[in-house]
Formats: C-alpha cells, structure tokens, sequence
C-alpha cells in the first residue's frame, strides 16, 4: 500500500439491539482497501467518530447519532469527515435542519470534532462515503487501528555471567507489528550449567507467560490489586454479598489471590448504628499523604450512596477490621456534604508532581425522567486532610457520545489514573456496568498542567476497550491500575463472559504501550506473547 493511492470508506452499520445498539450503530465506522473492491474495517468493525449528545434545559441528555457519512478535502493535508446528525434511533433530528456534523483529520487516527456548521461552509463541496488517498497515510492509519500483536522475540547471542542470578536477570525483548517492544522475564533452563565451572554453554529459555484466565474471579466487580507491606491485597465491590460489606484478600504474589483457598477478611461490616447498610461500592487503597486510606462508596438505611475514606491506623494490618478508622464522609471545602443531592460514587486520587486531587462520579435524580446521568468531577485536596476539598468541584466529563449513554445508561463512572513520562491518563467506563455494553473511555492531560482547567484534558471519541476488544470478553470496564511484580503496569477490570451474561467477572492483563507512547488496553494474552515464539536460547560464557 505504500507509495500508493488506497481507499477509505465511511458508514454506518444496521443496529440490532441484542448484539449492536443503536447508540454504536449510529456513528462512523471506517474500512481500508488497497483495490477497491476488498475493504478491511478499523477498529474491528466499531464506531470511531459519535456525535455529542444535547444537553437539555432541565439538564437531562439527549443522545445523538451520525448517519450518510462522507470524506471532503478541506485543505492541501487536512481532510473532513462530515455526518448528518439524527436522533439516537437514526430519525430525523429537527434540531440539526440544514446543518452536518463535521470532524477534521490529517490523519484518519486523531480527530478535531468541529461540531454542527452550516452545510453553506461547505462552499459547495460534495463529499462521498469513498474516498482515494495516499496510501502510506492509510497504511499508518490501519496499523494504529489493528490491533497490535507480537511478532518476534530477540535474546543476546551471548552474556557473560558469574551465577544463576545474573543469569536470571537476562531478559528477552519482544517485538510488535506497530515497531514498539517491550522488555520479559525469561525463565531459563540453569540445571546443564556449572557455574563453578569457566567456560561456554548454550542455554535454552521461555518467555515468561503473564496471562490470566479470563474469569479470574466470579461475582466481583470494580476491582484493585494493590501492594504494600510486602503483600499483595486485592478488594472489589462483592456482588455475591449483594454489595454489603467490605472484603479484602491477602496474599504474597498477585497470581495466590485468586487461589482456590484463598481467605477473604471482612473489614467493614453492615452496621445500622453507623449508617452503614446497603450499596459497598468501588472500594480502593490509595496511599495519601504518607498513609493508606480505603476510597468507598456506602448507603445508609435510605439508598443513596455518597463517598466514604476511612485511615488505616500506623502500622496496622489491613485485613484486620480494629486496624481502620471511623469511616468519614467526605466533604467540601466550605464543610458541607459533597453532595447535598444526588449520589456520590467511585472515588479515586490521583497525584501528579504539581497537585493531588480527587476524582469522582456524581448523578442526580437517577431514575427519575430527570436524570442527568453519572458525571465525572475533579477537585484538589490537601493531602493531610483527603476527606475534605481543597477547591470547588469541576465538572469533567459527562456521557455525551452515544457509546457513553446506551438505552438509557448514561453512565461516566469508575474513573482511575495513572502518569507515565509527563502525561496523566484517566479511564473512566461508560455505558451499563453490568451489561456486555460496558466500555472503557480515557482522558488524557500532560502532568506539569493544572488539572482543574477542563481546557488540558483530551477526551477521547471512541472507547479504548469494549467489547470488540478481545474475544470472550464483554462488557469491560471500572478499572484498575497496578505495577505487578516484573514492575509492568497491569489493568485489572470486570467483564461478563456472554452478550446475554450479567455475572460480572474479574480480569487482569498487561498495558502496553505503541510505538507513539499511547497505551493500548485491549491487547489479548496470543496478542502480546506469542507462545510459538516464546522459546529461546542463547550462549552463556561463565566467567
């Protein structure tokens, strides 16, 4: 394809409720063909480019959708990819009468949404749902929406060593099909080598192999692995409790948490005395200001859950309930409730070099026709206060693509962050968050900026991880961040296993990150190893 013209084709797909709503149906897909005739979906066949919602004036949400898409030249390097907007259901949307839906690309991998403009600023250009451009351009293009997969695997010829643990140290770099690598763990194959003895040995190995089953854990949800002391705990909303209490797992890797015996320790209890009765939701460790806090959510005997933080004392054990605190509501910075109205969920810290602050989700009138959906808020705090807010609240994001609010989901919840070489990312899950709908969004703002100017954050249009991601798995979402023992960030979420499955189900695979330093969430266990490449050898000099 390079050095060639190539086509691009825009559309839409037929929505079909029990595998396909309408909310995805309705935005733009895109196909790459070298001839043609022969086209080859990006993204694996899901929507790239929705239209935002309307926000009414009760501040309820009116969800959009795209259809007749077309590809025009705006400019000597600039394309435009333009839409008719209609309704969620693909009627007609009154509202948008002699306008289109316009997104400008250089690339057809990052897009600038222009919104709704008159289709007289088209100065009479006619796009069309096909268009022939440079192929090279296109060929980047498909690299970045395929997934990524693992096509080498390179050791040294030869090393040099004194022992078995210098010997262990020696890692392979695995190759991907976008030009990225990484660094793995081998385990090599010691017993034919006498390291008493000098001399040349060939040695062979196998590339470690990180993955987990998919389910890990059944009846849990949002979960965190975390580690600290030495240990590793792992915590989750417990569905098999019917979301009462709070339930921790001890353990000394992340793979014996899950083990068949594993021990689970209650360490906050429903409690009628203390308004704890119903919805344990999102629990998570976060170490602030020195000292480990537990982030939850909790109702009291009136549903309405509002977030919670309660300490660890000073050299306490986690799994032992006299080991925490009261739990404390959290508060503004004036004193009142966080929340006067609505629910308040999903809390998460993140801390950059510049600030540490909180994020969390936030819904009025849910279940009511006012609903105004989930929304993500952010607001500093002063780490030796984390249960009270340093700022005013500042609304971040809401579920305004149509991936984001399907049938009625409107969800933008369980947001959690990690930073990495000067950018801060935050994935947050929209859709229903026990439904094969389920996706992962993610914003992205560089670390040294002031997070609390909405202006630094780039939110992404399309999910990062959905249920086209990998096989098997649907619904993915309400995540987690954590280093595992090789110091490789791991993604823990919930899943279901079945379009028509609504047992949410634990997962944890590596993030990886591409050529152009962006992480990829999606990448499958045959995707980053392949096993018929993962044995290796090398020439071991004992010295």
């Amino acid at each position: 394809m390079s050095g060639q013209k190539a086509y691009i084709k825009v559309y839409t797909r037929q929505a079909d409720r029990t595998c396909y709503p309408e909310g995805l149906a309705y935005s733009v897909h895109m196909a790459i063909s070298q001839d043609g005739k022969n086209f080859y979906p990006l993204n694996k066949n899901y929507g790239i480019l929705f239209p935002e919602a309307q926000i009414r004036p009760d501040n309820t949400i009116c969800p959009k959708g795209a259809a007749k898409p077309g590809i025009l030249l705006l400019s000597e390097n600039e394309y435009g990819i333009i839409a008719v907007r209609v309704e969620e259901n693909g009627e007609k949307d009154e509202t948008a009468e002699g306008k289109v839906l316009l997104w400008k690309t250089r690339d057809f991998i990052s897009f600038e949404d222009a919104g709704l403009i008159s289709e007289s600023e088209l100065d009479g250009q006619r796009a069309s749902d096909l268009a022939q451009l440079d192929g090279k351009m296109l060929m980047r293009a498909q690299e970045y929406w395929n997934p990524v997969h693992n096509t080498g695997i390179v050791v040294p010829e030869c090393v040099s060593v004194h022992t078995t643990q210098e010997l262990e140290a020696i890692k392979a770099k695995a190759l991907y099909s976008d030009g990225s690598s990484v660094w793995k763990r081998v385990v090599w194959e010691t017993g034919k080598i006498d390291f008493s003895m000098p001399g040349i040995y060939e040695v062979e190995g196998k590339v470690a192999d990180k993955s987990y089953p998919f389910p890990l854990a059944e009846g849990y949800g949002d979960p965190v692995i975390f580690h600290w002391d030495k240990k590793w705990y792992y915590i989750s909303t417990n569905d098999n409790t019917d979301d009462i209490g709070l339930y921790v797992r001890e353990a000394d890797t992340v793979r014996e948490l899950f083990g068949e015996n594993v021990t689970e320790h209650l360490i906050l209890a429903r409690d009628e005395k203390r308004s704890l009765v119903q919805t344990f939701w999102a629990p998570e460790f976060h170490v602030i200001g020195g000292e480990l806090y537990l982030l939850f959510a909790v109702s009291g005997q009136v549903w309405g859950p509002q977030c919670h933080l309660m300490r660890l004392k000073k050299g306490r054990s986690i799994i032992n309930p006299e080991s925490w605190e009261e739990p404390v509501r959290v508060r503004r910075k004036d004193g009142r409730w966080l929340a006067e109205d609505g629910i308040t969920l999903d809390m998460t810290c993140l801390k950059t070099s510049r600030s540490a602050y909180l994020v969390w989700s936030y819904r009025r009138n849910i279940g009511t026709k006012l609903d105004t959906g989930s929304m993500l808020y952010i607001a500093a705090v002063d780490e030796n206060e984390p249960w009270k807010l340093a700022s005013e609240p500042v609304l971040l994001s809401r579920p305004l693509f149509g991936w984001e609010n399907l049938m009625g989901t409107i969800n933008n919840e369980g947001p959690y962050t990690f930073v990495k070489d000067g950018m801060v990312y935050l994935t947050y899950s929209g859709g229903s968050a026990n439904g094969y709908t389920y996706a992962l969004g993610l914003l992205c703002a560089r670390e040294e900026d002031d997070l609390l100017d909405i202006s630094v954050w780039d939110k992404r249009c399309a999910p990062v991880l959905s249920f086209y991601s990998v096989e098997g798995e649907y619904g993915p979402g309400h995540n987690s961040f954590f280093e595992d023992e090789d110091g490789d960030l791991m993604i823990a979420y919930h899943g279901e296993t079945g379009v028509d499955r609504h047992l949410r189900c634990d997962g944890i695979r590596r993030v990886h990150f591409r050529q152009d330093a962006t992480p990829d969430f999606g990448m499958s266990a045959g995707e980053d190893l392949d096993k018929r490449l993962a044995g290796v050898r090398m020439k071991v000099e004992v010295k």
